[in-house]
């Protein structure tokens, strides 16, 4: 048991079974890393904090502005699925799916979502924008790449009214001044990660003229 974990969970309003599942999630990021190089951080305390209560920190505002139920979102760069797999844990009524250029990473993923037995978890190995599914109404990223590129490569991605959410360290104002016309800036919001002294913030974004 982590205590702290335990905490952020009940802060939440999540589950057991939730507050298990994303602690499975940890051991395993934990135990894979130690062969295949997934993150760069080694310390359990440190994924814990870098990984999963910053992954977490999105998911207020992400209530906020919807219930998803019965919706979709991609996670483009994901990683080692995150936020990807944060969100499809904290929010099983969100089909979620995790796109990574890395082979050992997407297969990391389909891991997870086969012994959490995640049904709203899928993996997929390729490039964001050479892939093609079904529209989704959420496209989020975490160090994935600038607002510009971001946003060029999963375009196409987008459902008519759907919405990009980039998670970003301090304000980049200069990544949002080389937005170009048509993505328009709805919102930017400050974050608190636990734990974490550090500035984050999450850029909202739609196309120009999407309501």
């Amino acid at each position: 048991m982590i205590p702290e974990l335990h905490a952020k969970s009940a802060e939440l309003g999540l589950s057991s079974q939730q507050t298990a599942s994303l602690e499975a999630y940890l051991h395993l990021l934990e135990k894979w890393n130690r062969v295949y190089n997934l993150t760069a951080l080694r310390d359990g305390q440190r994924m814990l904090t870098h990984h999963i209560f910053d992954s977490l920190s999105i998911l207020p505002a992400l209530r906020r502005h919807d219930t998803w139920a019965h919706k979709r979102a991609l996670d483009v760069g994901s990683g080692a699925g995150l936020p990807g797999v944060i969100l499809a844990i904290a929010t099983p009524e969100l089909s979620v799916t995790c796109i990574d250029t890395v082979g050992k990473k997407a297969a990391f993923i389909q891991q997870v979502a086969g012994t959490l037995k995640l049904g709203n978890l899928q993996s997929v190995h390729g490039r964001v924008e050479q892939w093609h599914d079904k529209p989704f109404d959420l496209v989020t990223s975490r160090a994935f790449a600038s607002l510009v590129d971001f946003t060029q490569l999963s375009q196409s991605q987008l459902g008519p009214n759907g919405i990009w959410v980039a998670m970003k360290g301090k304000t980049p104002n200069e990544e949002l001044a080389a937005l170009p016309g048509s993505v328009t800036v709805f919102h930017v919001e400050q974050l608190h990660v636990s734990n974490l002294d550090a500035e984050r913030c999450l850029v909202w974004m739609r196309p120009t003229g999407a309501t």
